[in-house]
């Protein structure tokens, strides 16, 4: 299986998040040493177009492949960042990980390739489930999706289990990826996660929030 970590340079939320340190190392060192540890991985690469980022991740033990600038503007899709890839290198089974979602546990990516493999799973990807109560507007309306407001029952006695998606990780067999177009397709598996495990630093707030949990993970005062 090949790891696949996009790392473009542009960051609006947080200038240069993917090579700013988060504790002792840059961001996306922390998921390419995740990679590099999983048993599954044979090889772990970086797609980028920026030179520092380059520099950093192939100093941490990365394979570098320099993404097309037409590919790293805002509008690019994630799957056009893999099909790039594809087109360089050929594997079964792909992982992608997102750098900006740095907490992963010690064999969590073994563990959700068993779990693809075992079960035949066309696509995976990393869930954590929700007790939440969810709602939707229909033409300004607010509609109840997964409970009744007559009958409101306490968060965690609500009986339809519910997932959000995580954005961390995901794992799909590269011959439906290129008929579908899609990171997600056929029979789909959802490896659960913790909630600590999925979060995900979009602006100043996250980043400062993973610094916290990261201490407490290393047992750090704080």
């Amino acid at each position: 299986m090949i790891a696949l970590i996009p790392a473009r340079g542009g960051s609006k939320g947080v200038p240069r998040k993917n090579i700013r340190k988060l504790g002792s190392k840059p961001l996306i060192v922390h998921t390419i040493e995740q990679a590099l540890e999983a048993k599954s991985i044979e090889q772990v690469i970086v797609s980028t177009d920026d030179d520092e980022i380059a520099k950093v991740s192939q100093n941490a033990g990365a394979i570098i492949l320099n993404r097309p600038s037409e590919l790293a503007n805002d509008t690019a899709t994630t799957e056009s960042v893999v099909h790039h890839a594809m087109s360089h290198y050929s594997s079964g089974i792909w992982c992608l990980l997102q750098c900006t979602s740095p907490f992963r546990d010690v064999g969590e990516i073994d563990a959700m390739y068993e779990l693809l493999v075992k079960d035949e799973f066309d696509s995976c990807l990393t869930v954590v489930q929700s007790h939440s109560f969810f709602w939707k507007k229909v033409c300004s309306i607010g509609v109840p999706m997964n409970y009744d407001p007559l009958e409101r029952k306490r968060r965690q006695d609500i009986t339809i289990e519910s997932y959000i998606e995580t954005g961390a990780t995901y794992m799909f067999k590269e011959k439906g990826f290129t008929e579908k177009n899609s990171r997600l397709f056929g029979k789909i598996g959802l490896f659960e996660v913790s909630k600590e495990n999925k979060l995900e630093i979009d602006c100043e707030l996250d980043f400062q929030f993973c610094e916290l949990i990261l201490r407490k993970k290393n047992n750090e005062v704080y």
